[in-house]
């Protein structure tokens, strides 16, 4: 190892937004894909946005060298990881270039695939609404070094004064959350490519500590959830990785982070290795016993008291006492947050149309660096914090008794619930009425919800926000595109027909402006996956609906055409995941809330004559525990909030839901338990695994297994979808099947969705013809 004298920082961040105040990330990765810069104006770009956030943590107090985490990303920390270790699956062919590196081309074509492959499946990170690609690794991958980008980053800021702390995805972890690629042999575990990957993070380390580092931050957040692997395997993988990376020649001092959760049982297996210094979540997770933290010796323990993953103001008396627990049993001792705050915006400073007392409870990013060295100023001298943490109290004590925190009718509401509120009657009952009064064909064909958001949409509802355009003239020229998509879709040939959501900017937030107990941002962004990013809304008390939200459109939609139009709604559980939901009371409690106020829309909407309702649950795995033992609790009030938005529809009512982008094999019996009539599911990028599960399960009800994978600008051949449709009716009974995209397509462009939904009707035409054929 190299000799270093450098502490690790009192007060450091696992991570920073790294997609711009005013998303540069994003505009300048997009102008890229487009053609209208080259590479070396995105690497600027990029350059730029990292320069500007180490200055930033600098002057919010975070200036001790390493303090600045190195977390930024063209697109996701997964998909960095891969590039670094060249673990391009041999389906991709040769991207690496002449000089064996993946450019940043090949980095793109991994995320987005080409003509010709799928790009990296997609899923979500633990459980927050960030998406990673998982990477696929075999017994044939071949591990090289394959991108300096890291050390460029690194040798970047130094150059401009600031040493950053280098990070990368962990090796447990990167190969925990890989799958197994095409090729492997049945049982293959990419865990067991351990030895062959070790080598390429120790060249990385000699390269970081040949310039200049450190420290590095090595994330291993999948030690903190319950793992099919056995445990004792991972102890082993932990223990042995680690190991050979401290054992490395020329290092930097390695710092290992385990965001999101308790270490439990890993805690003693991280503190025996030769690491330098070890995080863990002390806000989400208990704080160790002393004998627990015993074995950590020599080593820093950084305690993230703070939250980086919801947006409240940190009781900095509750974590000072953590701290001052912590400080009697580990040695050294610095600061930070539980996780990464790229899951926060910015900056509540920002937020100007925000009330002034909703602003006091919160903190974004950058407040929570200022906490974080507070609390570091606290292990050093207590009475220096004292007025701080003071104020933070009574900001906490003011949030409780807050006008509409909590509010009497929606309480007494809630606590008049009985099971019959949560159940419709049985599904034959429902899919007799629903068959007679929708008569639709076999393999019947929809599409998700959203058609694609024009500029010209986004720039109406700018101007209408701006009072440019008053609010007839916006409703007209919304009215004009809803009969632009529905004429497009009786055009392609489909069955049920969506309005295509033009009046919608985001399938949350657009809830949240018209229910009470929310507020909404105007720069808070956060990204989701790759250049996409939401601005989620904030849930701070209690929740109801005073007047009907969509009826009014999809009424107008209805009007348009003979076939069933879908009234469009989000579901509780999601509206919460992708919400900074409070804190402040179980989130079942919040759901039921939500669960009324849909179940209410959902009453005007039959009404209004609509008969075919999908509340939309994408989240529904997003927000299941980290640990299996928490599982069942989580389930319960989940399903329960969806069916208590549900169940007071009509038999002939047919109710659809949504899930996209998660192991669907693992809640396969919550998403039973939704009762809704037909589920769609996401199936393209994983090529239809998920049928496999609802075969074994037997799942009784319709399903839409997609056959579009619309977060890829790629368009999907004939024969393509045809693939997909023949492999879902093996293994799923046709009568049950739908066919769709396999999400909204509010990010995707006209000609690429319209030739891609054609092609869907095309092999629908063709899988139909072919099970009327073999009926004969």
């Amino acid at each position: 190892m190299t000799e270093q004298n450098t502490q690790f920082p009192a007060a450091s961040l696992l991570g920073y937004p790294r997609i711009g105040r005013r998303r540069e990330l994003k505009k300048a990765v997009e102008a890229y894909w487009a053609g209208k810069i080259d590479a070396a104006a995105l690497d600027a770009a990029a350059k730029d946005i990292q320069l500007t956030i180490a200055k930033r943590l600098q002057e919010l107090g975070l200036n001790e060298a390493a303090a600045v985490p190195g977390t930024f990303s063209f697109y996701d920390q997964v998909l960095d990881a891969t590039a670094h270790l060249g673990a391009v699956p041999a389906r991709f062919g040769q991207l690496l270039n002449a000089e064996g590196q993946l450019d940043i081309d090949g980095y793109f074509t991994l995320a987005r695939g080409n003509k010709e492959q799928q790009p990296l499946e997609m899923t979500k990170w633990f459980d927050t609404n960030y998406h990673y690609l998982v990477p696929e690794i075999g017994p044939e991958t071949d591990f090289k070094l394959a991108s300096n980008r890291i050390v460029e980053e690194f040798e970047f800021a130094l150059a401009n004064g600031i040493e950053t702390r280098p990070y990368i995805v962990g090796p447990v972890t990167y190969l925990l959350l890989s799958k197994a690629s095409d090729d492997a042999p049945a049982g293959f575990a990419p865990l067991s490519r351990l030895e062959d990957v070790l080598p390429v993070y120790v060249e990385l380390l000699g390269k970081l500590a040949a310039a200049g580092a450190s420290w590095i931050q090595l994330d291993e957040p999948a030690l903190v959830v319950d793992q099919d692997t056995p445990a004792a395997q991972i102890q082993a993988a932990v223990a042995r990785a680690y190991e050979v990376l401290s054992g490395a020649a020329a290092r930097p001092q390695l710092f290992v982070s385990t965001p999101y959760g308790s270490l439990d049982g890993q805690l003693g297996t991280l503190a025996a290795t030769n690491i330098d210094a070890l995080h863990i979540d002390v806000f989400k997770g208990a704080v160790p016993s002393a004998a627990a933290l015993a074995g950590l010796g020599n080593k820093t323990l950084v305690a993230g008291v703070v939250d980086g993953h919801n947006i409240w103001r940190n009781d900095l008396a509750v974590s000072a006492a953590k701290l001052d627990e912590l400080k009697a049993a580990a040695g050294k001792l610095a600061v930070s947050t539980s996780t990464s705050t790229q899951h926060v915006p910015h900056d509540t400073a920002e937020e100007t149309q925000l009330s002034e007392q909703l602003r006091s409870w919160l903190a974004f990013a950058d407040q929570k660096a200022v906490e974080v060295k507070t609390l570091a100023d606290y292990l050093a001298n207590p009475a220096s914090a004292k007025a701080a943490i003071d104020e933070a109290s009574a900001v906490i004590a003011s949030r409780a008794t807050a006008e509409g925190v909590q509010r009497a009718d929606v309480r007494a509401r809630t606590a008049a619930l009985t099971e019959a509120d949560f159940n419709r009657s049985e599904y034959s009952v429902r899919e007799a009425a629903q068959e007679a009064a929708l008569q639709l064909p076999p393999l019947p064909t929809t599409t998700i919800g959203s058609f694609p958001q024009t500029s010209e949409i986004r720039s109406a509802r700018a101007r209408n926000n701006k009072g440019d355009l008053t609010n007839e003239q916006y409703e007209q020229l919304m009215k004009d595109e809803i009969k632009r998509v529905v004429e497009l879709q009786e055009e392609l040939g489909y069955d049920v027909l969506v309005h295509g959501e033009p009046e919608r900017n985001d399938m949350v937030q657009y809830f949240a402006e018209n229910l009470e107990g929310f507020d909404v941002t105007v720069h808070g962004w956060v990204q989701s996956y790759g250049s996409r990013c939401t601005r989620p809304s904030i849930l701070w008390g209690d929740v109801t609906r005073s007047a009907p939200i969509t009826v009014a459109w999809a009424e107008y939609a209805q009007s348009l055409t003979s076939k069933p139009m879908k009234g469009m709604l989000t579901g509780p559980v999601t509206i919460l995941a992708w919400s900074f939901v409070r804190d402040d009371q179980p989130l079942g409690e919040t759901a039921n809330q939500v669960g009324l106020a849909l179940r209410d829309e959902i009453a005007d909407l039959e009404a209004a004559g609509i008969k075919v309702i999908q509340v939309d649950e994408p989240a529904l795995r997003e927000l299941l525990p980290l640990r299996k033992a928490d599982h069942a609790a989580y389930l319960k009030w989940s399903v329960d909030s969806f069916r208590l938005a549900t169940a007071g529809a009509a038999d002939a009512t047919q109710i659809h839901t949504h899930l996209c982008y998660s192991e669907f094999g693992v809640i396969i019996d919550a998403i039973d338990g939704l009762d809704a009539d037909v589920t769609s599911i996401e199936a393209a990028r994983s090529r239809m695994e998920v049928v496999h599960d609802l075969e074994a399960h037997h799942f009784g009800r319709g399903v839409g297994p997609g056959v579009y994978d619309i977060h890829s600008p790629r368009v999907p051949g004939e024969a393509e979808v045809t693939e997909l449709l023949a492999t879902a009716v093996k293994h799923v009974p046709s009568r049950q099947l739908w066919v769709n995209p396999d999400c909204g397509l509010k990010t995707r462009g006209y000609a690429e969705t319209e030739e891609s939904l054609r092609n869907l009707v095309k092999a629908t035409k063709t899988v139909r013809a072919s099970l009327l054929e073999a009926s004969k």
